[in-house]
């Protein structure tokens, strides 16, 4: 088998600062991606008109193997079914973008890697779509749409340089790189709370206990804007707290900081999905102190701004 690629390329993880669940309907929010993402390797296949599928973690084993084979990406075997009927989709998407994907009787093999580990809920899902969508010369927003859903924030961090406002009109994305280098960046960590959350699942919720009026938007887009001025990590802190008060009535649900971190000297404010995957740390203590205050509370991933966001 010939094991130059035939193409590849990779794709960065993301987190979104402001917005989370309000971008879905029109708040514009603030998205970083990170150094952190996946990469996809494809290869010739032994066998025309089959496709072959490897998942490989950030150790390089596989943990999903599963082959396609027809025009219409059947499945042929799989180590687990859930996930090659979410990529048969994600394939199919592509397909109906442009019929010449994967359509020349060939055989390949592709190879894709997570460079964290998946339970951190920074993209895999995401980077996914915009890798494939970007190997089959398709737009990734309409596969985003059509296959997983959400707001598509996710996709435009994939192949972003740096930091970048989000706005999603109807099914119409509105990206803006902004120059966000807070100067009190040594402040800021970011720490997973070892609880992964489905986002499908906290967009549903929202969608049962969002408010009726628009204030929430507004008042969203407002904080985003003013996250940008910030200067001092007592004036980002107290942004972050408005935030997390406004999305916290929406949903019904408690903040993170109450529920774990209530001593914490600062403001802890849920990233994505509330109750599980990352949270940013806004402290008013030296670096060293923010990061030894998480640890002593048994939360090992405690990532600095600097190492984590691209």
């Amino acid at each position: 088998m010939n094991t130059t690629p035939l193409w590849q390329h990779h794709a960065h993880g993301k987190l979104l600062i402001t917005g989370e669940y309000a971008v879905l309907d029109g708040a514009l929010a603030l998205a970083l991606p990170v150094r952190y993402g996946q990469s996809l390797r494809v290869e010739t296949g032994e066998a025309p008109n089959r496709l072959l599928w490897n998942s490989l973690d950030r150790a390089g084993k596989v943990w999903f193997k599963a082959a396609f084979t027809g025009p219409d990406f059947t499945v042929e075997h799989t180590t687990h079914a859930p996930t090659s009927t979410r990529l048969q989709q994600m394939l199919r998407a592509c397909r109906a973008q442009n019929p010449q994907f994967l359509n020349d009787g060939a055989g390949y093999q592709v190879f894709t890697q997570t460079g964290f580990p998946r339970e951190w809920g920074l993209g895999t899902s995401s980077t996914l779509i915009a890798l494939l969508a970007r190997w089959a010369e398709a737009d990734p927003y309409e596969v985003l749409f059509d296959t997983l859903g959400g707001s598509g924030y996710d996709i435009a961090c994939a192949f972003a340089e740096g930091p970048l406002l989000y706005r999603l009109d109807g099914r119409h994305p509105n990206v803006q790189a902004v120059d966000f280098k807070p100067p009190f960046a040594d402040q800021l960590f970011f720490v997973f709370l070892g609880k992964k959350q489905n986002s499908r699942e906290g967009i549903q919720h929202y969608r049962r206990h969002k408010p009726e009026h628009a204030d929430l938007i507004e008042n969203i887009s407002t904080i985003t804007r003013q996250c940008l001025q910030c200067r001092e990590v007592h004036e980002f802190a107290r942004l972050l707290l408005e935030h997390e008060r406004l999305i916290g009535e929406a949903l019904g649900l408690p903040r993170a900081q109450d529920l774990y971190f209530p001593d914490f000297p600062g403001v802890v404010k849920s990233l994505g999905a509330w109750g599980g995957d990352f949270v940013l740390a806004a402290g008013n203590e030296a670096p060293q102190d923010i990061n030894a205050y998480f640890r002593k509370k048994g939360y090992d991933t405690c990532i600095s701004y600097a190492d984590m966001v691209l």
